[in-house]
């Protein structure tokens, strides 16, 4: 399985926390774990090699998160 996958694996645990929690602070931190965990899983299929930096560009970044690739 590509590291990435695994990556994405998280954030799919955090969207599913992050619905069945009804606490808005939670719910926002779910969320954004959520956002992180997807953008790393991005810079890991660069770093792979399985994208370009365009397309990583391309794809944009969740507010909040590190613009490591600017």
């Amino acid at each position: 399985m590509k590291q990435s996958q695994h990556l994405l694996d998280n954030a799919v645990i955090c969207s599913k926390l992050a619905k069945r929690t009804t606490d808005k602070q939670k719910k926002t931190h779910f969320k954004r774990m959520e956002d992180a965990w997807r953008a790393l899983a991005r810079e890991q299929d660069w770093l792979d090699g399985e994208i370009t930096p365009v397309e990583v560009s391309r794809l944009g970044r969740p507010t909040g998160v590190a613009q490591s690739l600017s």
